[in-house]
């Protein structure tokens, strides 16, 4: 069986992008279970209901998260009614679950993990837990109810994500960096049988700063000006990986860069 991870949707060019290569995608690439980050979707910073549902026609089994999920209040509802995860491993009090149980169309059930990095993030005062300790809580008993285990790390540092998947290695089946928009060549399997990547990359406007207008990045940088938000509009693609699972064994056999150029019809 394919499972395809596609990497942080910016903005309205990362949505029309998701809707125009998708489905061709999944047909190609014979795709059985798809998981989108979906917490720059809106406007750049986060995901509103009205951006969930349009996601979500999409052929899409689950959206993860990261810091951003918290920019509109207006979704919390969602996280109960909606295959919309937040982080695991904030605050127990705050709406929402980190992880589910979804049934991929052979019957294999497949558990998706959002998490979150600590270093060098801004968890938007949401004081996320120690992610090595919170998977360590996690994982025997969602091992008990699952054949599969996907982890969409979401985190800033290479050095966390490195280590979370040395540490997690032969325990999940692919740990799977967000976060930094920027699509990373170490694909690998682990010694452990573990499919990792330190970053899917970015689906949306790759002629900018990370999604954000090259002149509104510039002027941030020549005179620490934060005002102004703008998504970028040009150079847009979809990025993520596709891993492909023994469904004997129950392991990776491999794992696969995406990047595919996106050009709105006329």
């Amino acid at each position: 069986m394919n499972i395809l991870a596609i990497g942080d949707i910016f903005g309205r060019p990362g949505r029309e992008a998701l809707k125009g290569l998708l489905p061709g995608i999944i047909r190609e690439q014979k795709i059985d279970f798809v998981i989108v980050n979906a917490e720059n979707a809106a406007g750049g910073k986060g995901l509103t209901p009205k951006v969930a549902d349009e996601i979500l026609e999409s052929p899409i089994n689950v959206l993860t998260a990261g810091n951003h999920i918290w920019e509109h209040e207006a979704i919390h509802p969602y996280f109960d009614s909606h295959p919309i995860l937040r982080p695991y491993n904030v605050h127990e009090s705050l709406p929402g679950k980190g992880y589910g149980i979804f049934a991929a169309p052979n019957g294999i059930r497949i558990g998706v993990v959002s998490l979150q990095g600590v270093v060098f993030m801004d968890n938007k005062g949401k004081n996320a837990e120690n992610p090595f300790f919170a998977m360590d809580a996690l994982l025997p008993e969602l091992q008990k109810s699952v054949e599969l285990i996907i982890v969409d790390f979401h985190a800033e540092a290479t050095s966390e994500k490195r280590a979370l998947a040395w540490y997690l290695d032969g325990r999940v089946t692919a740990l799977l960096g967000t976060h930094t928009h920027v699509q990373t060549a170490d694909e690998e399997i682990m010694p452990g049988g573990t499919a990792y990547i330190t970053d899917l990359g970015m689906t949306g406007p790759h002629a900018s700063a990370v999604g954000l207008a090259k002149e509104i990045a510039i002027r941030r940088f020549l005179t620490g000006d934060k005002k102004g938000f703008k998504v970028a509009e040009e150079g847009v693609r979809l990025e993520g990986v596709v891993i492909e699972i023994d469904e004997k064994t129950l392991k990776p056999n491999s794992i696969k860069r995406l990047q595919i150029p996106y050009s709105p019809p006329l």
